[in-house]
């Protein structure tokens, strides 16, 4: 039947549907006389009643009721929150059927976008608990209980987490130690917005505290430290949230990391990539794929995770980066290590690059945000005509846009690689080569 001639869905409305396919952002794709229905949580192979919760134009959503027949692969969630904490979408299916869930939502991604790699998808795995070494978690205090933890899926309730599995067991034990103290100081629940835990590899953990008051109060959460003793830094992020002022309270911001065989630090605040058992292989795999010759340009540097190691091999590196904090990580890594082939400059990228003269043989590494690098970046990157691209994302239809784009501009994949940096979640980290259409590296 056709979406058009269907009987009309209403909000509240019962079904049973039959999960066609897996899509993006943890979401089941079933159909009901034609029209789309998504679903989260649902598997392929799921039959499943729903409940129609909101009827847009060209398709649904709804929410499981009842698992009529399981996927091949469903199992009991690991974690006993998993049936409303927002965190985890792919809890219920076994790690190996994730794997193959993620690898085909992304070969659909991209092939969508015209962008498809007509080679194998190897997703490297990790193990499924204690990966993250970087977290965000919000207050709640809803009648007399503080909650600490995520979002319920689809609100702003927070689900109380007693351990996420997610979490290393040590910021596990930051973050219950820091909940457990302020359990018994409800005049300051008010003011608490947030708990942001960053851990190194190789040395410090710092905790900071998100409160709803100018930083000239900051001062009287110090005592907290004491509740987690193996915090090596302790802060708090105070005033309004869209321009909050850093306070540290105690310790250091510095985290320290060894990656591959290289030390850098990065501060608590700057972006690091959060499984710990996943950068080695990710970094060397972008190594991998970069050619030893030639001089390399870094857009969107960060702290400096690949410019450093490029470097370090021999290599001439220009770096890009806008935040602040981490261009200063960046050249003190440089500084320490004594690297002087490497230029870091803060600035916004497009601009950047367009006020860059083009050099021989260069090759980029483009590791965007989740929001991409957009086509006025793509654009500029495909107009220095260098010899190759490697493109790192967290996010399949951001890629596959930004892909599509290059693809037109004269530029074809020729390696992919992907790392499950978030297991039981529907994110997936791809590492992209490309190269010009008429060429093979």
């Amino acid at each position: 039947m056709r979406p058009e001639t269907a009987t009309p869905l209403a909000v509240g409305q019962t079904l049973e549907l039959k999960v066609e396919k897996a899509v993006y952002r943890g979401l089941a794709l079933c159909r009901h006389e034609g029209r789309v229905i998504f679903v989260p949580r649902g598997f392929p192979g799921d039959r499943l009643r729903v409940r129609v919760v909101s009827v847009e134009r060209g398709f649904a959503r709804a929410e499981t009721l009842v698992v009529l027949e399981p996927a091949k692969g469903r199992r009991p969630a690991p974690c006993p929150h998993a049936d409303h904490c927002g965190g985890c979408a792919y809890q219920e299916l076994g790690y190996e059927d994730q794997l193959d869930l993620k690898r085909d939502i992304l070969a659909e991604t991209l092939r969508r976008a015209g962008a498809a790699f007509e080679g194998e998808i190897l997703v490297a795995r990790s193990p499924e608990e204690g990966w993250r070494s970087r977290a965000s978690f919000h207050f709640e205090a809803p009648a007399e209980t503080l909650r600490l933890g995520l979002h319920e899926e689809g609100s702003h309730t927070v689900v109380d987490l007693e351990r996420c599995l997610q979490l290393s067991p040590g910021l596990n034990e930051v973050a219950r130690g820091l909940k457990q103290a302020l359990d018994s100081r409800p005049e300051l629940w008010p003011a608490l917005g947030g708990l942001h835990l960053a851990a190194g590899n190789e040395s410090g953990c710092v905790a900071t505290l998100a409160v709803r008051l100018p930083a000239a109060r900051a001062t009287q959460f110090l005592w907290l430290r004491a509740a987690a003793p193996r915090l090596s830094g302790f802060a708090v992020l105070a005033g309004e949230e869209a321009h909050p002022t850093f306070v540290m309270l105690h310790g250091s911001p510095r985290l320290g990391h060894r990656v591959l065989d290289l030390k850098m630090t990065s501060h608590a605040r700057a972006f690091f990539q959060a499984n710990r058992f996943q950068v080695d292989g990710l970094l060397r795999t972008v190594l991998e794929l970069l050619p030893k010759e030639g001089p390399a340009l870094d857009l969107y540097a960060g702290v400096g995770l690949f410019a450093l190691p490029l470097a370090a091999r021999g290599q001439t590196v220009r770096a890009i980066e806008g935040d602040e904090t981490a261009v200063d990580d960046a050249r003190e890594n440089a500084r320490r290590l004594g690297l002087t082939r490497l230029r870091i400059d803060r600035g916004e990228v497009r601009a950047a690059l367009a006020a860059l003269p083009r050099e021989e043989g260069e090759q980029i590494v483009l590791d965007p945000p989740r929001t991409g690098a957009g086509l006025d970046v793509v654009e500029l990157i495909a107009a220095r005509r260098p010899r190759s691209i490697v493109y790192v994302s967290c996010d399949p239809p951001t890629l596959g846009r930004d892909l599509g784009h290059l693809a037109r501009l004269g530029y074809r994949v020729d390696a992919l690689r992907a790392f499950d940096m978030f297991p039981d979640t529907f994110h997936l980290e791809t590492v992209v080569r490309l190269v010009p259409s008429a060429t093979l590296l």
